[in-house]
Order: structure tokens, then C-alpha cells, then sequence
């Protein structure tokens, strides 16, 4: 391993992966350490379409699209009484534009492309402690995770923080991570073989059905199995799990209240032991400092709900590579650059914080305490300023009329209103065609936005540009 490096990224997810290839794919020297040996298991296997374009961005999804992933033509949601459908059809005519992924095949491919655009990979590897200089970081010690007599240290420019969960930065140094009060839940999973296809909604849909005391995801892989979690609250779930006896019992009941899924199951079989995460939803105060910049779930976590780990990690590895890049060769300076990167990652996750909590909102079974806690309180919703976050949301859908909708639905179901709309969350489905950040001169943040010719990079506004426009949407 290179004893110093231009920029250090740390963990090999995908938004390890991602920032670090858009960062060589610049030119820069970039070493990414990871602390397992790929391939290693993860969680979250469905993926939007929102990341088709930075995985093309990065040169992967001819990769992605040949590996064999079970093509994902939408969404189907049994929630309470009511059902219905979000299909991706609508977003490309060439083809498929989402996948089910089995994340440890996935994250691989994101990770080996990586390395074949001159990535320095160094699996194995885990960093015990980061040295500053003042508040800046400039050096990483790490030593094998197989073999803790092989230490060293590595020094750097400038530091991605995709360390996942772990957080390097936001857990252990900065310690500026904070957890919500919302969304305190618990999920548990395991895999299943034979399961019955779902009959309705698109080809390789998730499933989303909701049961009195939570809801369950159903996702087909293309290795035969298909992955059931399970999520609830916590309070919920302890109490049930002391009362019968283990997380299994807990989960096998709750299945057993959920028709939509029980159905799928007749003939099926578990294949894999119980796995449980908790107290996964969290944000970093601040999601950037001199020198280093977090991404993914080191910054940020949010709730399973709408599938949206992979989008904000390869979304925000895009955002730091751009802004990193553009400070690198000086074309902007870093400090306006990281205000770039923090408002626009900032934006993007409280509007999935919104939509998230709206969804559970809109549930018909109101006596339901698991529900009625996945509310936004009074002091959540004036910190996250609504009528800006949807006055930013409403900029970049084409039918004004359609925003506006969008912002009476939600605003009436934030302040406890019901909705004679028997799918209050319909308008919704247009998230996908929203440009969360700023892609234009005309929707600059601080003076810049995001360009992509010649290469990525943040453009100042005003400035004269040398190709058109044009890149992913958030």
C-alpha cells in the first residue's frame, strides 16, 4: 500500500465505489481501503432507477446490466386496505432501468470496476484512528482485519468518508451523528426458496405490505431466493420478542397476520437464519469539514421503506466527487464547494424524510402505534422548514400543476389532515422526474451546480460553458 495518496476512500460500498472511480476516472490518485474481503453480504438489494445514470456516469451499468440481476419493473404496495402500483417503464424505453441485486455480487462489480480505473483497492484493511491538523484530517493509521500485526499509515489531501454504519468520521471523531426519534424501528429478514411470484404489478416488482404492527418488503433475486424482512418498532418488537421467545417467533407471527405475504409462501422455504438491524435511522449534523467529505450511510440513514440506501450513496459520491474535483484543480475554492455539497445532500435527504414519513401517514389503520410513531412531530417538521424543502422539491417537475398537488398532499397529511384520495400518495410516484440537484445555471446553489462536460465538475454559474448541459437526476 502506497505509504501517501491524493485522496483517501474509506469503504468499498457503493458509495465508496462510486466516489472513488469518478474521482480516478478525474485523474486523481485515489486509494480506497476496505475492512472486508469482497464479496461479503449486505442488506438493501432493491434499487432505484435514480441510479441508472450515475452508474452510467461511472462506465459500470453495461456490467450491472450483463450480470444476470433480476430486472425490477417496479413497485406493488399492499398498504392497509388499499394497493396499488409504481411502474419504471415509464423512465426508458431501452430497456430495463432498475434491479434486484444480491448486494455481495453487486458491491463487488461496483468495487472491481473501481479498481480498473487505477483505484488503489486494499481489502483487509481497517482504519483504527485519523490524525488531524487542527480540524483538518491528514493521515489514516489502519491495520488487517485478518491480520492485526500488519498496521501503518497512510497520508492524504482530502478523505471520502464511506465507512457505512461504522462512521468513521460522524461516530467516532466528529461524533456529530444524530439519531431520529422517528423511525425507531427494527428490521429482521431472512431468505426464502419457492416463494410463489407475485401475480400482479410490474415483471420483478418489490412488494410492500403492510401488517398491523409494521410492514414487509419482498424482493425476488435472481439466484432463486427471495429476501422477506420484516420491520416494526422497537418498543414493538422487544415486547413481542420477550414474549414469544426469539426474534423467529416474532417474525413468523407477524407473518401470519399479513395475508399478502403468508400467500406467497405456501410450499416455500426458509433458507437463511434471522438477521436484525436497529436503530438504523440517523443523520450526521453536518455531512462535511476541511478536508474530508461523508457519503452514503456514513452520513446518512434513512428507513427501507422506499428502497433508498444505494440512490443517496451513489448520489452523494457523486456530489463529492464533482465538488471535490472542481476544488482540486481550482476551479472553485473548497469552502464554497462543501457548502455546495452539504446543502444539496442536505436537501435531497430531508425530502426523503418527508416522503417517508407522509407514506406512513397516509395509513389507513390510525389506532395502529406503529404508525401513528413514524410521524414527523411539530419541532421535526418547523426544523426541516417544509414550504422551502417543497418549494425546492415542486423546482424541476414539469407540471406545475402536479407540484402543487404534490405540496397540498403532503402538507395537509404533515398537519394531520385526512385525504378523500383513496391513494393520497398517487402524485408521488412522480419523484423520478424531480432534479434534486441543481443541474442548470438556472438552479444554482451558492453560484454553482453540477456540469458534466468535459467531465464532472461544479460550474460556476455565469461562466461561459464549453458543451451542453445534461446528467443524472436525483
Amino acid at each position: 500500500m502506497r505509504g501517501s495518496t491524493q485522496i483517501l476512500v474509506i469503504g468499498g460500498g457503493p458509495a465508496g465505489s462510486t466516489a472513488a472511480g469518478l474521482l480516478a476516472k478525474q485523474g486523481f490518485e485515489v486509494t480506497l481501503l476496505e475492512r472486508d474481503q469482497f464479496p461479503r453480504y449486505h442488506i438493501g438489494e432493491s434499487i432505484l432507477p435514480s441510479c441508472r445514470p450515475i452508474l452510467e456516469l461511472l462506465g459500470v451499468w453495461d456490467k450491472v446490466q450483463s450480470h444476470g440481476f433480476q430486472p425490477k419493473g417496479g413497485a406493488y404496495f399492499f398498504w392497509g386496505p388499499e394497493e396499488w402500483e409504481v411502474k419504471f417503464d415509464s423512465l426508458g424505453d431501452d430497456g430495463t432501468n432498475a434491479w434486484q441485486v444480491v448486494r455481495s455480487e453487486f458491491d463487488e462489480l461496483l468495487l472491481r470496476h473501481a479498481a480498473s480505473l487505477g483505484v488503489e483497492v486494499v481489502e483487509n484493511v481497517t482504519v483504527k484512528e485519523l490524525e488531524f491538523a487542527g480540524e483538518r484530517p491528514v493521515a489514516a493509521r489502519w491495520a488487517g482485519t485478518k491480520d492485526p500485526d500488519r498496521s501503518g499509515r497512510i497520508a492524504f489531501d482530502y478523505v471520502v468518508d464511506a465507512s457505512g454504519r461504522g462512521g468513521v468520521m460522524a461516530a467516532r471523531h466528529v461524533k456529530n451523528r444524530q439519531y431520529h426519534e422517528i423511525f425507531r424501528n427494527v428490521a429482521a429478514w431472512s431468505y426464502w426458496k419457492n416463494v410463489k411470484p407475485l401475480d400482479r404489478g410490474p415483471e420483478g416488482a418489490i412488494a410492500v405490505c403492510s401488517a398491523p404492527d409494521g410492514w414487509f418488503w419482498v424482493i425476488p433475486l435472481h439466484d432463486g431466493t427471495t429476501s422477506i424482512g420484516l420491520v416494526t418498532g422497537r418498543d414493538i418488537f422487544n415486547e413481542k420478542r420477550n414474549r414469544l421467545g426469539g426474534v423467529q417467533e416474532v417474525y413468523d407471527q407477524v407473518l401470519a397476520e399479513c395475508p399478502a405475504v403468508a400467500d406467497l409462501l405456501g410450499g416455500a422455504e426458509q433458507v437463511g437464519e434471522m438477521k436484525v438491524e436497529q436503530d438504523y435511522s440517523y443523520t450526521a449534523q453536518d455531512f462535511g469539514r476541511p478536508g474530508y467529505l461523508m457519503c452514503g450511510d456514513a452520513a446518512c440513514f434513512l428507513d427501507p421503506l422506499l428502497s433508498t440506501g444505494v440512490h443517496l450513496a451513489t448520489y452523494s459520491a457523486m456530489l463529492a466527487s464533482a465538488a471535490l474535483g472542481s476544488v482540486i484543480r481550482g476551479e472553485v475554492e473548497e469552502e464554497e464547494a462543501w457548502q455546495f455539497f452539504n446543502t444539496v445532500y442536505q436537501h435531497a435527504y430531508e425530502r426523503l424524510l418527508v416522503l417517508v414519513s407522509v407514506f406512513y401517514e397516509s395509513y389507513r389503520g390510525k389506532e395502529h402505534h406503529f404508525y401513528n410513531a413514524q410521524k414527523l412531530t411539530s419541532a421535526q417538521r418547523e426544523n426541516l422548514n417544509l414550504q422551502d424543502a417543497f418549494d425546492r422539491i415542486i423546482t424541476g417537475i414539469a407540471d406545475m400543476e402536479d407540484a402543487q398537488d404534490v405540496y397540498a398532499s403532503v402538507h395537509a397529511h404533515l398537519n394531520g389532515a385526512e385525504s378523500g384520495d383513496p391513494n393520497p400518495l398517487a402524485n408521488l410516484n412522480k419523484v423520478h422526474e424531480q432534479k434534486q440537484a441543481p443541474m442548470s445555471e438556472q438552479n444554482a446553489v451558492g453560484g454553482l451546480y453540477l456540469a458534466f462536460h468535459p467531465q464532472l465538475r461544479l460550474a460556476r454559474a455565469g461562466a461561459a460553458e464549453v458543451a451542453p448541459q445534461g446528467g443524472p437526476a436525483a
